[in-house]
């Protein structure tokens, strides 16, 4: 089995890697206490300096600027959740006040969170300029050119990397690049708009220079850099380029083990015993039990908040699936396709928010058709938790009453392999740290950007294929959530009775059959916006999406759309009795078109920058 890079991050690495600019001041401020470029000119220092860039994919913002963990991971599951309409913040609105903020779209360039995210985008950036500013010193002989041209094409992946996530969550962003240097201990870089094209030329080179396989699992390929140079022309609406490069990737694609890209059991997709499987195309590498802990390179540092407030682990239950995400998972009874004209939302599937755990009487539902991808993305009462048993309910559930009775499951390590898959975080969060890989773009992504792609500028019958690849995997019952609760021995909840022959739910997931061409371009588009929705709920895109498809960036959505989208949201998940559910987070929120649909750029940054940099529209 290869190994994976993040084996060899050990504490000793990161005095090596202590040149990297890891300072809150990114654009401005000279390096101290930091060790001399001349010292690392070699090989080692090379590789040294490579893994400190690969390490920062994991977004920890405590590493980079001493604040929370869980503010700036690469899930983004503040940034794009709960400021969609996935997920709930757990609690109230004065519980983690700037999570609610980006939940509730009242965000500020003041919101600490505004301010970590891009502090440690640009920490990233630079590290992967250190690699490649390193590389011209290196006189020993020890790095030949072709190993050269290789750790530039890494490094120019991984600054690519940050650079996109920049772009998608303040659009209007500096570009650094190796060429920058200090003069008089001060630089001043603009924001003047968009840099997509230079992520773009990043992303190209990258494809062009490296190999197809690597030696290690979580080093980008050939083949992860082409997989973001397609996203990244899906964020400018080249859709004919995005198309062609998907094709390879359908046709040629493989991890960098080697294994020819295919779709696997959903479910593998988030166990951290089988990662870096033929579905990932590109994975942030989470690991545990390294040593490193309490220094924080040691597991997801956005998921910290976002275990259930109980079971599995202690707290704190900050990332609860919404009621609208979960009923989006609804079926048509005959037809097994999802309900695209939105009556799934006309009424809340069985739920047992407000029911008591003791209460023995409560029973999942077991009649409404369901998409089986529902139980391994959501936690309900009654239905098997992984391995953990049926899921207890609202003593599992974070403040039900704010953030409804659902809990995130893509995130949570199986009970078999607790020992081996989990730690606790930073010393103090017991069990909210596991070994789970973050999976960037994981193949069904590439499948269904090229079924996108076929919409706006191809076939509408071969999107319809494409879309059916990932539609087909849900419907295998190989692949459903097993173990039906039939009731509880004598009366308690704690001795659940469960038939393992059954299903947990009636699940019924069927293809599609000539719809996308019998209704048109329009009917296609929706269709795969939705199941985009389904299949990488929880997983930080949802914001993203709705963003890009909006006319107001280029999309081929009406402008405005991911504001009506959401304020739609907003509206209906308000409107249940406040008795039911209050979600005081939401209450009043609005989100305003040409505004929030972008994040404004962290004040202090612009003061530090002297006027160079511009707030985005909205913002001051």
């Amino acid at each position: 089995m290869k190994k994976s890079i993040f084996k060899f991050i050990i504490p000793l690495a990161l005095v090596i890697l202590t040149i990297s600019y890891s300072c809150k001041k990114f654009l401005n401020v000279p390096l101290v206490n930091t060790t001399s470029a001349s010292v690392l000119a070699n090989k080692a220092g090379v590789d040294g300096l490579l893994i400190g860039a690969y390490a920062n994919l994991q977004m920890n913002a405590a590493n980079a600027t001493g604040a929370s963990p869980w503010e700036a991971g690469p899930d983004n599951w503040a940034f794009a959740g709960i400021a969609s309409d996935d997920a709930n913040k757990g609690s109230n609105a004065t519980d983690q006040p700037d999570a609610a903020a980006l939940m509730n779209h009242t965000v500020n360039s003041a919101t600490g969170y505004v301010e970590d995210k891009w502090a440690t985008e640009l920490d990233g950036v630079q590290r992967a300029n250190d690699v490649i500013r390193e590389l011209p010193l290196v006189k020993d002989g020890s790095v030949t050119p072709a190993y050269a041209t290789e750790v530039t094409a890494e490094s120019r992946f991984l600054r690519g990397v940050f650079d996109m996530e920049l772009s998608k969550v303040y659009r209007n962003v500096p570009y650094v690049d190796e060429t920058i240097t200090y003069a008089n201990g001060n630089y001043i870089v603009g924001n003047p708009g968009p840099i997509w094209d230079k992520v773009e030329a990043d992303f190209a080179f990258a494809f062009a220079n490296l190999p197809a396989t690597q030696a290690q699992a979580g080093r980008a390929n050939k083949y992860a850099a082409e997989a973001f140079l397609a996203k990244t022309y899906m964020f400018e609406h080249k859709y004919a380029l995005a198309k062609t490069a998907l094709a390879d990737l359908m046709t040629n694609g493989v991890t960098s083990s080697g294994a020819k890209y295919a779709l696997v059991s959903f479910s593998n997709n988030f166990n951290a015993s089988v990662k870096n499987g033929p579905e990932s195309v590109f994975a942030v590498q989470m690991i545990v039990g390294d040593g490193a802990n309490p220094q924080g390179i040691n597991g997801n540092p956005g998921y910290v908040l976002d275990f259930p407030a109980a079971g599995p682990a202690t707290c704190c239950g900050f990332y609860q699936p919404s009621f609208s995400l979960v009923d989006a998972f609804k079926t048509d009874p005959v037809t097994g396709l999802p309900l695209l004209d939105g009556s799934f939302d006309n009424t809340l599937l069985k739920s047992d928010q407000g029911v008591d755990s003791k209460d023995a009487t409560y029973m999942p539902d077991s009649t409404t058709p369901l998409d089986s991808r529902l139980d391994w993305t959501a936690g309900r009462r009654g239905i098997p938790f992984l391995d953990w048993g049926p899921m207890p309910g609202a003593s599992w559930a974070r403040a039900q009453l704010d953030a409804g009775p659902y809990i995130n499951v893509k995130n949570i390590y199986r009970k078999a392999a607790q020992s081996s898959t989990s730690d606790s975080y930073g010393g103090w969060a017991t069990g909210q740290s596991d070994a789970v890989n973050f999976n960037m773009i994981r193949y069904s992504d590439v499948i269904l950007m090229a079924a996108e792609c076929e919409v706006e500028v191809g076939s509408l019958a071969l999107a319809e294929t494409l879309v059916n690849q990932v539609r087909a995997r849900a419907a295998d019952p190989t692949g459903w959530v097993m173990g039906r609760l039939t009731g509880y021995a004598g009366g308690s909840t704690a001795s659940p009775i469960v038939d393992n022959t059954q299903p947990a739910a009636n699940y019924k997931v069927g293809l599609y059959t000539g719809q996308f061409a019998a209704n048109g371009q329009g009917y296609a588009r929706t269709a795969v916006q939705f199941e985009r929705r389904l299949e990488f709920a929880m997983e930080g895109i949802r914001f993203f999406d709705l963003q890009r498809w909006d006319g107001l960036f280029g999309g081929p959505m009406p402008s405005g759309f991911m504001a009506a989208t959401l304020n739609a949201y907003i509206k209906k998940n308000t409107s249940y009795a406040p008795a039911f559910f209050a979600n005081t987070v939401l209450q009043g929120a609005v989100f305003t078109q040409g505004r929030n649909e972008i994040y404004p750029v962290p004040i202090k940054e612009i003061g530090i920058e002297g006027g160079a940099l511009k707030q985005n529209p909205g913002y001051n």
